[in-house]
């Protein structure tokens, strides 16, 4: 593990701003299991749904098309329940229109639901296939397979728009001059590649402002992660050729590098230059630390996908690993929502289909299970890429065990995911009982605020459920009330809940209704309890703003802070209830703790944030007694803001025109503790 300095500077230096977002390697939360009522209650004319729905459908057959195209099963209130495609549309609608015909109860209930359907038209049954996929991961109908899990993966990004390379983590377009190498699985796999890759071969990883500004190495330099060309340390061809062995590496010829290294390294030891050895002993190491995180590396696989589900509990994991340049850059598990009727290949076939709907595909991918229409995906994926793609389910050697590997871990990762869900519900069950709940609460949300001296105010919320904490539901609210009083907690609560709880009140249009439908799992949700930081006036303070609102359906919680701060003394306040006292051992004590520190730290992220990005827009004048002449001395001496902060008060005090004082002033100000 590195020192706590080196963290810091791994996660200031190592990615791309432009394309920088919250990074999130906890694995996907367990969907909750579809409801499986029956649908057969009586519809229009004393007629029974399910026959409502056949001659729903069976009004659709006499218009549907002969020829490829997507249809959509939408309900009385027009959601869409279903998103399928077909080679001849009317075929496929007429095998639902069947009154006798035998179906699973899935499809029974899907068609006594449906009240309409719609069609669209499509060229090819490859172009069904890929509209069919986007459809559904915008519309999330609730009889699909969906995907929650969508986010864009992290890339190396080598960069070629300075004469001195940069290394840097990167995410999002493909829109800026370098050479990328990926996907890898995790922002954790592309930061520990990066580091390695900084001990192998000393290419920087700071940024273009920061490299110009610099008078003297930093200190990756001093501590042999970089080479130092920002105050030319090592010359241009030096640096170039460090690139260009760094770009092989990535690139899959691994074995080429190594030999060059250990060649030059055997050279300096004969020469008896045995420093310059030992720096290419170390290297090499770095880069056998690399090979030896990344576990496998195929000997026959070049560039491939792999999938392998698993199925257990009526829950479905599909685990995925990323093989590039022969290269393994990481596995993630995924839980895609489907109901327990789905069989794997089922879901496995929808997955994939969604999975690349925003993703470039690679030459292989290797599947656990046989699909149907595996040629049909392939050639789909062909077109988008440009290139051809195949798609196998392997039943012997090096690709057989690869498929046994990532089965292994799909069953693992399922296994450690139902055990913490067990653990969760236990807790909430817990809860539950000691706050006199009538049910276990699913959805928890927890408000927190952050200020110094009411600046920079912004408000948070944090979510938590059956599945632990919900980290893509997070939000910040940056306080915009006018004629605020500064410091104002009560003020800044009511703003930071009328705006989280207006949207749900207010009834939505045409257009928010889509925007929701196509991101249901995200904002628009109610919650069962709202926990809040703070003791019987806070509580108050909160119930008249949820009286005002007409909110009577949500519990209410309050987590007052023990003696002298003790974490473990804490009171709880719920309205018109005795104050409860849990002994500090109980776990559920425990479990409200974890939600309160998850709000404070969340908040205070997210302050902090805001205070650096005022800091850069006004400068140093807004710390007192810094003008203009001490801000260049300051700028001179450490480079960039940042540096500044970092610095210690004697550092600062080292700077030219800074006395004592004023530099115990700049400290104070870059570490005032946030209320």
């Amino acid at each position: 593990m590195p020192p706590p300095e080196l963290a810091l500077l791994d996660a200031a230096d190592d990615t791309d701003p432009a394309t920088s977002s919250a990074e999130d390697d906890d694995e996907a939360l367990l969907p909750e299991l579809a409801e499986e009522a029956p649908e057969e209650t009586t519809g229009p004319a004393g007629q029974s749904r399910l026959a409502v729905g056949h001659a729903a459908i069976e009004r659709a057959v006499r218009l549907a098309p002969v020829s490829p195209g997507v249809y959509r099963m939408l309900n009385a209130v027009s959601d869409v329940l279903y998103v399928g495609k077909a080679k001849n549309v009317r075929k496929r609608l007429t095998a639902y229109a069947r009154v006798n015909a035998p179906q699973p109860a899935r499809i029974l209930r899907m068609i006594a639901a449906t009240v309409t359907v719609e069609i669209i038209s499509t060229a090819t049954e490859t172009e069904a296939l890929l509209l069919e996929a986007n459809l559904i991961k915008q519309l999330r109908p609730r009889f699909n397979v969906q995907l929650r899990d969508d986010k864009s993966f992290p890339y190396i990004l080598i960069t070629g728009d300075h004469w001195a390379p940069q290394i840097l983590k990167h995410r999002g377009a493909q829109s800026r001059p370098g050479r990328y190498f990926g996907p890898f699985a995790s922002a954790g796999a592309v930061n520990r590649t990066i580091t390695a890759l900084q001990r192998a071969f000393l290419v920087r990883s700071c940024t273009d402002a920061f490299f110009e500004s610099r008078t003297r190495p930093c200190l990756l330099y001093q501590i042999r992660r970089c080479s130092g060309p920002c105050t030319g340390e090592i010359d241009f061809p030096g640096y170039t050729e460090l690139v260009r062995e760094a770009s092989d590496f990535l690139s899959g010829r691994s074995r080429s590098v190594k030999e060059e290294l250990a060649h030059e390294m055997e050279k300096a030891s004969a020469e008896l230059e045995f420093e310059t050895a030992a720096l290419y002993r170390d290297r090499l190491a770095a880069l056998s630390a690399i090979q030896s995180q990344q576990g496998i590396n195929p000997r026959t696989v070049e560039e491939a996908d792999v999938f392998a589900i698993h199925q257990e509990g009526g829950y479905s994991c599909v685990e995925v690993f990323f093989f590039r340049t022969g290269q393994n850059w990481g596995n993630r598990a995924y839980f895609p929502r489907a109901e327990k009727s789905f069989t794997p290949e089922e879901v496995l076939a929808s997955f994939l289909a969604q999975f690349y709907d925003d993703k470039p595909p690679p030459k292989l991918i290797l599947l656990s299970h046989k699909i149907e229409e595996s040629e049909l995906l392939a050639d789909a994926l062909s077109i988008k890429a440009g290139f051809k793609v195949e798609v196998s389910t392997p039943q012997r050697g090096e690709k057989k065990e690869l498929i046994g590997h990532a089965l292994t871990n799909a069953r693992e990762a399922l296994g450690r995911k139902l055990a913490d869900t067990a653990t969760q519900s236990r807790l909430l069950d817990g809860m539950a009982a000691t706050l006199g709940l009538p049910r276990p609460p699913k959805r928890i949300e927890v408000y927190d605020n952050s200020h110094i001296q009411g600046t920079n105010a912004v408000g948070a919320m944090i979510v938590a459920g059956p599945d632990g904490f919900i980290k893509n539901q997070y939000r910040k609210f940056n306080i915009k009330s006018e004629g605020l009083t500064p410091g104002d907690d009560y003020a800044m609560m009511r703003e930071v809940l009328q705006r989280r709880f207006k949207r749900l009140l207010t009834p939505a249009n045409e257009d928010d209704a889509a925007k929701r439908k196509a991101d249901d799992d995200s904002f628009p949700q109610w919650p069962d309890l709202v926990v809040i930081d703070g003791g019987r006036g806070q509580l108050n303070a909160v119930r008249e703003i949820f009286e005002e609102m007409g909110l009577g359906q949500v519990w209410l919680l309050a987590v007052a802070k023990g003696p002298d701060r003790d974490a473990g003394r804490e009171t709880l306040f719920m309205p018109d209830r005795e104050a409860i006292k849990l002994e500090p051992r109980d776990p559920v004590l425990y479990f409200i703790q974890r939600l309160r520190d998850e709000a404070h730290r969340f908040v205070i992220g997210s302050h902090r944030k805001l205070r650096k990005k005022d800091l850069r827009e006004a400068g140093l004048q807004e710390i007192p007694g810094i003008g203009p002449s001490r801000k260049r001395a300051l700028l001179h001496h450490f480079g960039t803001l940042k540096e500044i902060e970092r610095a210690s008060i004697a550092d600062l005090g080292k700077v030219p025109g800074v006395s004592a004082e004023s530099a115990r002033k700049i400290f104070e100000f870059f570490h005032a503790r946030p209320d």
